[in-house]
């Protein structure tokens, strides 16, 4: 008889929840999420007119084994039909920008991209990619994103493209973020084949065997490059949410902040503001220092790991335009952090997903991202920056990168504070620290959720889908 208690209802921990749901060996499953609602950062508002606005992470990639996975989980839940998939031939597949020196260029892409000395780069991208194979193998364990790109690819790729990207997954600087720990696929072409070029085509090493289900097949057979769904992705977490209560071994608890957790004889006993409950395991999905603020003393070394790991604090600032705004067609744009420190990059809405613009009548839906880690110089403290601010500060780059003259008709503004976890130089180290602290004092915890071990949408799902196996394994 086990009881599994999954701290943290968002996509991870209801994950979490899914895959042991499916097995006979647990007997109960407790969730408890500290705010009103299930999903965290999968956020969807779907307006009564039918648009729908996205305050998260908005397209999920099908690729590798952690997108079969998610894919399949997908299936599953029965929303295949629900699925808007974006193919790589699309539109918003092909035409990504940055902003630099107040232009917007369209990143190359293509062979005839990489040939040509396409701006803002001064010498065709295929010349880096060329002398890539003779860069020796560097002898760091780790290494910051921009040093590794700057020594393999050159400084430029490095401080306009790389720089860009950064912002855009991570809301962080490429100068402090792990090339371990945030793209391993790079540092393992790096370990194993010596180069990034011979990585990509050799393969870099061992990847999780997921095998495909039918929807997983058709993602390859129709080359899908990220795929959303009709009513917004909230329609994930709240379609595992109703898997979960009809499966009967779960209990979902929201608005169940743990006070917190103490070591027992068989478990753990878990304090609640309004009472105390006992589980066999833990499975933490939360950040890692909201984690930290509830363990026991005994584990101080642990508290003290999680508590070094950073997080930043995100502005997003959904807008909706009358007609047919945007000078280019595309998935958008980012900014480098040279360009403007403030300013993330828009994403444009409308054209990958048109299909969560409002029926009637043509409307461009655009997503405004601001801060980061860059968020208190440009903007001050999060608690003390208004809306209006926020707002004034999106509208008016709207207006001067894309040459929009008219006025929103519809904007909400979002502070998403702690949002994305920081992988800084040396973060696997941490976290390989973490899991040994709790090995060695036999602990009965996992550790899920976009701290540790990535922070896509498929990466916190597989890690919530490994935390369970594992947990099978041993009981």
């Amino acid at each position: 008889m086990t009881t599994v208690a999954v701290l943290g209802g968002g996509i991870g921990g209801l994950a979490a929840s899914y895959y042991l749901c499916k097995s006979p060996q647990v007997t109960k499953v407790i969730v408890l999420e500290s705010s009103s609602r299930f999903g965290g950062w999968l956020w969807s508002t779907r307006r009564s007119d039918g648009a729908v606005f996205e305050h998260g992470p908005r397209g999920i990639r099908p690729a590798g084994a952690v997108g079969r996975n998610t894919l399949n989980m997908v299936d599953d839940l029965g929303l295949g039909e629900e699925i808007l998939p974006i193919t790589y031939s699309h539109v918003a597949s092909k035409n990504r920008y940055v902003y630099v020196n107040r232009e917007l260029h369209r990143m190359p892409s293509g062979i005839s991209g990489l040939l040509r000395t396409v701006p803002p780069f001064s010498r065709p991208l295929l010349l880096n990619v060329a002398t890539e194979i003779l860069v020796k193998k560097g002898k760091e364990d780790d290494e910051s994103i921009h040093s590794f790109v700057s020594r393999r690819l050159g400084r430029e790729l490095a401080d306009i493209a790389v720089d860009s990207l950064c912002r855009g997954v991570y809301a962080g600087d490429c100068r402090k973020l792990s090339v371990r720990s945030c793209f391993p696929a790079l540092f393992n072409a790096e370990q194993r084949r010596g180069s990034l070029t011979l990585g990509m085509l050799l393969g870099s090493g061992p990847a999780p065997v997921v095998p495909p289900g039918p929807l997983a097949q058709r993602s390859v057979e129709e080359s899908w490059a990220q795929w959303s769904l009709s009513r917004g992705v909230e329609s994930l977490p709240e379609s595992i949410t109703e898997y979960l209560q009809r499966s009967g071994r779960v209990q979902l608890h929201r608005e169940a902040a743990v006070q917190r957790i103490s070591p027992s004889a068989s478990g753990w006993t878990i304090t609640l503001e309004d009472g105390v409950m006992s589980a066999d395991h833990i499975i933490s999905a939360l950040p890692a220092k909201a984690l930290s603020s509830v363990l026991p003393a005994s584990c101080q070394p642990l508290i003290q790991l999680l508590q070094d790991i950073s997080t930043v604090t995100v502005a997003v600032v959904n807008l909706e335009y009358e007609g047919s705004v945007l000078p280019v067609e595309g998935f958008g744009h980012l900014l480098p952090s040279s360009e403007d420190q403030g300013l993330l990059g828009v994403v444009y809405d409308s054209v990958p997903f048109p299909q969560h613009n409002r029926p009637d009548g043509q409307t461009t839906r655009l997503t405004v991202m601001m801060g980061g880690a860059w968020f208190q110089e440009a903007f001050g403290a999060p608690e003390a920056v208004t809306e209006e601010r926020l707002l004034a500060r999106a509208t008016e780059a709207v207006s001067s990168h894309l040459g929009v003259t008219t006025a929103p008709s519809w904007s909400q503004v979002t502070l998403q504070r702690d949002c994305i976890p920081q992988y800084y130089q040396g973060h696997y180290r941490r976290v390989e620290s973490m899991r040994s602290f709790i090995k060695e004092k036999s602990l009965s915890l996992s550790l899920i959720g976009s701290s540790y071990d990535g922070v896509s949408v498929n990466d916190v799902i597989f890690g919530g889908r490994t935390a369970a196996e594992e947990l099978l394994e041993t009981v």
